[in-house]
């Protein structure tokens, strides 16, 4: 196929007010018994041009083929009167869209997930659509799940390194990700993907628990750094205020004490119970 050709035919009005006047014309001319084998033959011809008259909806196409030959596609709408024996197969222009089965597959680590897409499209070229693949819209869904297929196996459910394209945390560059792949296996059906968006993503029922408690033991390992960095801050800067400005000489070991001390109040889970030290003031 060399792509779609544009025929629309002429307009249907003139034709559906001009070839009915010709029938009755002829019907009305036979009572008088003259030329009637031509007036018959114009009145069959006349009728049988009348299944040239065809509607054309809104963001619709007629494709027309004579024979079985692609002779064109009609996209204005309204009524149209073309060569009556054309065949003419209509195909809607609409942006459509469907949501993919929540698929099974291995993410790039190997770990099972069910993913599942949104895919919008539209048809843009009628004569690749009906000529090029059997069904364009069954081969539309197929298409679009393996290419989602192969998306998933190409990217890890979890980001673990920085700057690591993830599933669950790029969704943005994944979703553009999955509509080229799309794009490119419906180029030949004559489709674009308009818009493509991941709707379902999760780890597989089988390790599901397993997966939520590493991701909870991620967190809470994150959030302790976080803390005991803050941690270690604060302590540096309290040493450094006590030494500028003379509040009290402390030797090395009684340096050590206190960090400790500090930090075990800073990075406790719990509150800690402060004991006061009052020994050496009542020597």
């Amino acid at each position: 196929m060399t792509g779609e050709v544009k025929r629309n035919g002429v307009p249907g009005i003139p034709m559906l007010v001009l070839l009915p006047a010709i029938i009755a014309a002829c019907t009305w001319a036979m009572q008088y018994r003259m030329f009637v084998f031509w007036l018959v033959v114009i009145d069959i011809v006349a009728a049988f041009c009348l299944r040239g008259l065809f509607t054309v909806s809104p963001n619709q196409g007629r494709v027309l083929q004579l024979f079985g030959a692609y002779r064109g596609t009609a996209r204005i709408p309204g009524l149209r009167w073309t060569n009556p024996f054309f065949n003419k197969r209509a195909v809607s222009l609409r942006v459509r869209n469907f949501e993919t089965a929540h698929l099974k597959v291995n993410d790039k680590r190997g770990n099972p997930i069910e993913i599942g897409a949104i895919v919008v499209w539209q048809v843009v070229d009628t004569a690749e659509a009906t000529f090029q693949v059997d069904d364009y819209e069954n081969y539309v869904h197929v298409q679009s799940e393996s290419a989602l297929r192969n998306l998933a196996t190409g990217y890890p459910y979890d980001a673990h390194t920085d700057g690591e394209v993830a599933l669950s945390s790029h969704t943005a560059e994944v979703s553009a990700q999955l509509k080229t792949e799309i794009q490119e296996r419906l180029q030949r059906a004559g489709v674009e993907v308009v818009e493509t968006r991941v709707s379902h993503l999760a780890y597989a029922q089988e390790i599901a628990a397993v997966m939520l408690r590493r991701q909870q033991a991620a967190a809470v390992v994150s959030a302790r750094r976080t803390i005991v960095e803050g941690a270690v801050g604060m302590v540096e800067n309290a040493l450094e205020m006590l030494a500028e400005k003379n509040v009290i000489n402390l030797d090395e070991e009684r340096k050590a004490t206190m960090v400790s001390n500090l930090l075990v109040v800073l990075c406790s889970e719990q509150n800690t119970q402060p004991v006061v030290n009052t020994g050496s003031l009542y020597r």
